[in-house]
Formats: structure tokens, sequence, C-alpha cells
């Protein structure tokens, strides 16, 4: 018999209720797929209820509440945290949630078996690139969940070392599943992209792109000083996009961003529909991705599964996740970085082969591979 049987799964939602980012994009493919695996469909928490529908959308006054904690509330995550809890006890118990799925750090006190997945250790190795209050939040909180985790969840093979080495757990409580790829994300013509790209001002295949949240950890200075490095010509011609939520630390971009954005040259575009970033990506004649530090890195392997060459910073599980079909670059060697983005925007052939390599290495990674090995976490942990 499936040790699965029977077993009401459940897993916190939250990360899908804010704009998706990386651990939003995990959460909303690994529930779909899922719900088609498991023998009955996961529930999920949204912080203020429990359902077996995948949102992407808020509860109703929840960010009211969210909004009055932090202006009234002295330790305003704490408190927020315990309420939280208060409600995912009650709803565990209520709809008889057999094992618990954390797929965002910081998991919530449960009874019985859980896994939660540990997507990268960004605060213990460049605590300078977080706020303060995340990084003493992470290391506060951090040793008990992996301590009482029965098992931990890993992106990538480079963080399942990194965690085995840190919290000095047997190799047999961290498990790697590799992330996927959406169908959605694909080559696409100038004609399937024009809308998404006329209405930020682009023109097919005449851009560069660059895909982050705006915050220290994805290195993007070392982009835009690549970039400056540029001639003005191929500057004017290929301009600089950079996608991505303001984050922390925006205050620290260099000064000659803001005279490219007023010269045309470069153009924050904030925010992206998870609909349109897969026009975005097939328009644009590069990819640079520089990040100092990446549990997986979904960014490039969209954009390689959109057949737009990539350009990787060699740290972490980047040279995993790329493999040999992208340029890997020191992160912080901006000079290095500039003569490649030229290479790859003058030399076609090169372009060709990345761009074939590219989608050649993409098509390894699946959510549907991803839930089915995270599905054998599961069975591993009912079963001890």
């Amino acid at each position: 018999m499936d040790a699965l049987e029977g077993v009401q799964v459940g897993i916190n939602g939250v990360a899908l209720l804010s704009p998706l980012t990386g651990i939003g994009q995990y959460t909303l493919h690994l529930t779909r797929e899922l719900q088609q695996l498991l023998p009955q469909p996961p529930s999920i928490f949204y912080g203020a209820g429990w359902s077996r529908e995948v949102r992407t959308t808020p509860l109703p006054g929840v960010q009211g509440i969210k909004n009055l904690i932090k202006r009234v509330i002295p330790r305003p995550y704490h408190v927020s945290r315990f309420i939280q809890q208060m409600r995912f006890s009650s709803g565990a118990r209520a709809h008889d949630i057999g094992l618990y799925h954390e797929p965002n750090f910081l998991s919530y006190r449960f009874r019985g078996p859980s896994v939660v997945t540990v997507h990268d250790l960004s605060w213990v190795r460049y605590p300078e690139t977080h706020p303060a209050d995340r990084v003493r939040i992470m290391n506060q909180l951090m040793p008990r969940v992996v301590s009482r985790a029965t098992h931990i969840l890993v992106d990538s093979e480079f963080i399942r070392q990194e965690v085995l080495s840190y919290y000095g757990l047997p190799p047999e409580r961290v498990t790697t599943a590799l992330l996927g790829v959406s169908p959605d994300f694909r080559p696409l013509d100038a004609n399937a992209c024009a809308a998404a790209l006329t209405s930020q001002g682009l023109r097919y295949g005449e851009y560069m792109l660059a895909v982050g949240t705006l915050e220290p950890r994805k290195n993007l200075t070392t982009v835009i000083a690549a970039f400056a490095r540029l001639p003005e010509s191929i500057r004017r011609r290929y301009p600089l996009v950079i996608v991505g939520m303001k984050g922390w630390g925006i205050d620290k971009f260099p000064d000659s961003l803001g005279r490219m954005i007023n010269a045309g040259e470069a153009r924050l575009t904030g925010y992206v529909s998870q609909q349109d970033m897969p026009m975005l990506y097939s328009g644009a004649r590069l990819f640079v991705y520089p990040s100092l530090y990446e549990g997986f890195g979904l960014p490039p392997l969209e954009a390689m599964a959109c057949g737009v060459p990539v350009i990787v910073s060699d740290r972490a599980s980047l040279p995993e996740v790329v493999g040999q079909a992208g340029i890997l670059v020191e992160a912080l060697d901006h000079e290095v970085l500039s003569t490649n983005m030229q290479t790859l925007l003058e030399d076609d052939g090169l372009h060709r082969r990345l761009s074939e390599a590219g989608l050649l290495q993409a098509a390894k990674f699946t959510w549907r591979q991803c839930a089915v090995e995270t599905m054998l976490v599961y069975r591993k942990v009912l079963q001890a």
C-alpha cells in the first residue's frame, strides 16, 4: 500500500499571496503538480485559513491586518507569526493534516512528520546582502526549524552540501529535488512577443535582459558597470532592461544607472506579470545573471528554455543549472562580463550555438520531476 494513501498533506501557501518571486514560483508549480499526483489534493494554508484551491491573490482583509500590525505593534513579525501559528495549528487539526511541507524556510510548529525546503543559506554566507532584521530572524529561528524537521529538501546539490556542512546533519536527512521550468517558457517569435514588448517600448532581439529583485545579492551593480563599459553605439542599439521589484538596498545602485536611463540606454520595468515573462525572455538578445549566491536560479533556466543565450556567475548552484550551455564568469569582474556581453551581441555563430545548447539543458528540468522527487521524500518520511 502507498504510504501516502489516506494521508492529508498540508502545505504553507503564504508565499503565493505576494507578487511571485522564486519561492512563490516554487510553491505554485510544486503544489499544482502535487494536486495531480497525490492520492488526495494537498490542503494549503494561507495565513488566515486553509483551502485546497491554489490561489495567487491575498484573502480579503489580510494585507490590511498586516499593515496595521506593522504600524502599531512592536516586533510585528513575531506578533504576526504568533497569530499565524494559532491559525495553522487549529486548521491542521481540523483538516487532519498527516504530513506538513513548508516550502519557505520557516516552518510552523507541527506535531506530526514535516518536510522543510531550504532554498539557500544566503543570510549566513552573505549577511551584508540582507537587511539586519532578516538576518537576525533567520539566525534565531532556522536552527530550531532544521532540528525539528523530519526531513530537509533543497533545490540543488550545492545547497545540499551547504546545509549538511553548516548544520551538521546526517546525509540521509537532506535530499535534493531540482527545480523545474514551466512549459510556458519556450521560444516565441516576434509576432508572439509584439504586444508585451510594445508595452515596454522594446524591439525584438534588440535589448539585453537581467531579471531579479533589485537587491545586493543579485549583483546588478556589476551588470550596470559592465554595460556602462560597452560602446555608446551598442548601448543605444541594445538597451539594458532590468526586470524586478525594488528590494532592500536599491539606494546603493550607481549613479550611472540614472544617467543611462535618462539617455534611453537602460530601463527598470518593475514587476512584470508571469504571463508576459516568456515574451520578455524570448525577445532578448541575451540574458545576464551574475548573482553572488543562488540556491538554484530560476531566471537563467527560464531564459534558456526560451532559446536565449545566458551569461551567469560561476558561483554557488549556477554552474549546476547552466552546465556547459552558457557563459560562466566571475561574479564581480565587470570587465570580463562586459567583454562577454559584447562578444555575444556580435558573434551570431556563438549566439546560435548557445541558444541551441540552452534549450537542451533546460529540457532536463521539469516541475513534474521535482514533484515526483518530493513525493519520494514524503513517502520516506511517512514510512520512517
